[in-house]
């Protein structure tokens, strides 16, 4: 019996082995398909701890009266089955992401990454406490015991359990999301990871910062991500003083003008589109201020400066993407260039006049 059970634990293990390589040349093929991928990649990483816990179980069946009451087969066990036990989680959250990310709904991937960290600690929790138990360690006895002891380790900790907290406080009032840009008193850039502790944000010039949460969660923290439709566009064009009055109003209606028929710069009738789906589906709150979509134009003249009359130029590209902005802004401003050219109108730059008086003998009696 003993001889059948080890043939077909060898011939078990070669299967693995054997369809492992033959299904990741398969999705391989199919690396496209995202679902597939994943699938791939947790069956692999479930299989390991399975297939180990099928061999240390076999071995210590098949040689039974070599170890008789082994400490190791437990320690074994019980790291194998834990291992397990996270690989089939970690399985559930990733399915339950790519299943929202192919029916392109917003994922809290922080969430997931959240509920992985809690479990890593549960784990470790559980099989401190089975292994105590397991060598016969009265558990009851030293939670008791542990009193004044407890209060001491919880001041010491408070730090790390206020960070802890926080980073809840954070997830679930949804401040921001992994991939978000984000902007504080002290720092800027890009949200990498929201740990248990502690949150890792990428910035611009590609430097690492890990931030404790509780500093996140007391500080005003302004995110750059959260808008949908509208970044912002502003600059004076500066003009020569003139007196040509209608000139100037011409000017100014034919840059507004310019801005309203723009394909990229945001309209009512542009973005209506886009909006249709999330007005009917949450009609109890303001759309442009829950999603971030800004729609503001406006194109006056604004003030009269030392050297010149300022014309304000305000708008929204419909996009937020940095680059595309940056082409929508340089767009505008050439197109502005070109009016100005076209008219009796001229730019405006900071000048010093000198008098020079030649009348001769002027200091004489």
């Amino acid at each position: 019996m003993k001889l059948y059970i080890a043939i077909g634990v060898v011939v078990l293990n070669l299967l693995y082995l054997f369809f492992t390589k033959n299904l990741k040349y398969f999705f391989f093929k199919k690396r496209k398909n995202i679902f597939l991928r994943l699938l791939y990649s947790r069956v692999y990483k479930i299989g390991i701890p399975f297939l180990l816990l099928i061999d240390v179980n076999t071995f210590f069946y098949l040689f039974d009266d070599r170890f008789p009451n082994s400490n190791v087969k437990f320690f074994l066990n019980l790291f194998l089955i834990s291992w397990l036990f996270y690989e089939v989680l970690k399985y559930i959250i990733y399915t339950a992401i790519t299943i929202k990310v192919s029916k392109k709904e917003n994922v809290r991937r922080e969430l997931f990454s959240l509920v992985i960290n809690l479990t890593k600690v549960l784990i470790v929790i559980v099989i401190f406490v089975a292994v105590l138990s397991h060598l016969g360690v009265n558990i009851t006895a030293i939670i008791t015991s542990l009193g004044i002891g407890g209060v001491i380790i919880g001041l010491a900790a408070k730090e790390t359990i206020g960070n802890f907290f926080d980073s809840i406080r954070l997830v679930s009032e949804d401040a921001f999301h992994v991939g978000d840009w984000i902007e504080t008193k002290d720092f800027e850039g890009f949200v990498t990871e929201i740990g248990l502790t502690a949150t890792q944000i990428r910035t611009f010039d590609n430097g690492l910062i890990i931030i404790p949460n509780s500093k996140l969660a007391n500080e005003w923290v302004k995110n750059w991500s959260r808008r949908m439709i509208g970044r912002r566009i502003k600059f004076w064009l500066k003009i020569k003083y003139t007196t040509d009055t209608d000139e100037l109003r011409r000017v100014v209606n034919e840059i507004r003008v310019m801005l309203q028929k723009h394909p990229f710069i945001v309209t009512d009738d542009k973005i209506k589109s886009r909006l249709r789906k999330k007005m009917q589906k949450n009609a109890l709150f303001s759309i442009e201020d829950k999603y971030g979509v800004r729609k503001t134009l406006l194109v006056y003249v604004d003030k009269f400066d030392e050297y010149s009359i300022d014309i304000l130029i305000y708008a929204f590209s419909i996009t937020v993407d940095w680059e595309e902005w940056l082409r929508v802004k340089q767009d505008v401003m050439l197109k502005v260039l070109d009016i100005i050219k076209n008219s009796k109108l001229e730019l405006a730059y900071p000048t010093n006049v000198i008098f020079y008086d030649e009348r001769k003998n002027l200091w004489k009696n």
